[in-house]
């Protein structure tokens, strides 16, 4: 006789798929790493503005910048996007939205590109991360992404050579997708320098050294914004990795 499996409702999963601070399904899920619960990164990135613990088993996350301890989970975001029909054009669509009200008022379209964080697809600034035309191993940027303008600066510090090795690039400012991570503007970088495989940079924004893995919509959410008097574009530093060992 053949089994008759119950026929699963999306309910079922609530326990798994929502978040336990907002109590909506998990939006850019983000997993705290040092006790695996995971949270809408919005959420989690607020409340570790105001305590470092784990909101939900109460774990000293890290003594003094939990952010660092946070991992987007990408394969749970998919599945949740599969489970629940509609939920991914509508957070994009409510993320367009969020950001045509957020955005700075201006007095004409000259320098549109540099004024505005995220752009949404079709928006009339210039080119994506590679405004000289060069190719990339992302192929298009990922276009259809929300779009920020960044300035990417040097800082001419000594390096691991013992001498100043990078230098100011042609063209500081560029546009590339939200979700490009640092550890792509690293290698963009390279590229960009010539520099060798082996050769570190670091990546700072307001002084302060990001982690490979933090995304430029996260870096903008928890740093730059945070600084009221900070203007657009968003300003990222490199310069040589220093080694104080």
């Amino acid at each position: 006789m053949a089994a008759t499996g119950r026929r699963h409702l999306v309910k079922d999963f609530n326990h798994f798929i929502t978040c336990y601070l907002c109590r909506g399904y998990l939006i850019k899920p983000t997993t705290v790493t040092e006790c695996l619960h995971t949270f809408c990164k919005s959420c989690i990135v607020q409340h570790f503005e105001e305590s470092n613990d784990c909101p939900k088993c109460g774990i000293q996350v890290h003594e003094t910048n939990p952010l660092e301890m946070l991992r987007l989970d990408n394969t749970l975001e998919e599945i949740i996007f599969k489970l629940v029909p509609g939920l991914r054009e509508k957070e994009e669509q409510e993320e367009v939205e969020f950001w045509k009200k957020n955005q700075p008022r201006e007095n004409g379209q000259e320098n549109l590109k540099y004024q505005r964080p995220w752009l949404p697809e079709g928006a009339a600034a210039g080119g994506g991360a590679d405004d000289d035309g060069d190719g990339g191993e992302d192929g298009d940027y990922h276009r259809s992404d929300p779009q920020i303008a960044i300035c990417l600066d040097c800082l001419h510090n000594t390096g691991q050579s013992g001498e100043s090795t990078v230098t100011d690039l042609m063209k500081r400012f560029i546009r590339c997708s939200s979700r490009v991570t640092v550890g792509t503007i690293k290698k963009f970088l390279s590229l960009k320098l010539k520099l060798p495989s082996s050769y570190e940079l670091d990546v700072l924004c307001n002084g302060e050294i990001m982690g490979r893995d933090h995304t430029l919509e996260f870096i903008y959410m928890t740093r730059w914004r945070l600084h009221g008097e900070n203007t657009y574009p968003m300003v990222l530093e490199y310069r040589p990795r220093i080694d104080f060992g």
